[in-house]
């Protein structure tokens, strides 16, 4: 079976944005990183140098592989292209940024659907915001989505009123505060389903009834240490069920991985994706998943 709804079945197809084309040089880096909260100033050469290891994970296979162009309406943030929109069955969900330097990306994104005859089935409008990094499939039939400083509760409404309808229970998960608005603390920054019984996460800022839920359903935890929490140990893409990418550097992440069963694959990420806060998962808009 394919289908859009699922975070861990094999990858059939997704779009990515490369480096050369969000980054665009080093003059467009020296002059957003800081506006846009990143940890430091992204060296441009070697951003393209781990961006090819990273892209090489999807070339290799059967993948039907789309990159989104170079526009000048976004910021060198649209590189984390999983926040603009959300995949479904029935067609794409235009986002509503809740990070102000993000604004235009969804209807970019937009525009580059249209362009090879995607689907939209809806958008998310103002005061609603809604990332796509604050939502995730539990399973075909349920979405899990964070309420947090980047998708609110008028995101989430609109969100219910296109999808219920369709048959896909949506879930709320009230995140916490942590670091507050500035930060990049996404729903997905504290899951990473990799199988449909198995997901990585970080419990210390998981709401207790959510985690529970998760056991409810079946799951077995592979739990993130804190020490490996802003290096990015959770936020791990499944490339097929268990079969895991994830940035380099999390070796206690990786181990507990692999006694759970899971194949790791790890890539160099400093640049692309530790000092932007985007793991392998903010970088790619997964579509079609063989389950």
């Amino acid at each position: 079976m394919k289908t859009c709804h699922s975070e861990y079945g094999a990858i059939q197809s997704l779009w990515i944005k490369p480096a050369e084309n969000a980054f665009i040089n080093q003059e467009t880096l020296h002059a957003q990183w800081n506006e846009l909260n990143y940890l430091g100033e992204p060296i441009y050469q070697e951003t393209l140098t781990e961006y090819k290891e990273f892209q090489s994970h999807f070339t290799q296979g059967s993948i039907e592989l789309h990159s989104f162009p170079t526009d000048g309406s976004v910021m060198m943030d649209s590189i984390y292209c999983r926040d603009a929109a959300i995949a479904t069955d029935f067609g794409m969900i235009i986002c509503n940024m809740g990070k102000g330097g993000r604004i235009n990306e969804p209807q970019a994104q937009a525009k580059a659907y249209r362009a090879v005859g995607t689907a939209i089935l809806g958008a998310i409008t103002a005061p609603g915001t809604l990332e796509g990094g604050d939502v995730a499939w539990l399973d075909e039939k349920t979405l899990a989505v964070g309420h947090t400083y980047r998708t609110n509760p008028e995101g989430i409404k609109q969100l219910e009123a296109l999808l219920t309808p369709k048959g896909v229970e949506v879930i709320t998960v009230a995140l916490p505060h942590y670091k507050g608005p500035s930060d990049v603390f996404h729903l997905m920054s504290i899951l990473s389903p990799v199988d449909k019984d198995l997901a990585v996460i970080y419990s210390p800022l998981m709401p207790i009834k959510f985690r529970n839920l998760l056991i409810d359903r079946g799951f077995r935890f592979v739990e993130v240490p804190e020490e490996e929490f802003d290096s990015m140990g959770c936020n791990v893409l499944a490339l097929s069920p268990r079969e895991c990418l994830m940035v380099a550097g999390n070796p206690i992440t990786e181990a507990r991985l692999k006694s759970a069963g899971c194949k790791v694959i790890t890539y160099q990420g400093q640049e692309i994706s530790v000092k932007g806060g985007g793991g392998p998962t903010c970088l790619t808009r997964p579509m079609l998943r063989q389950i």
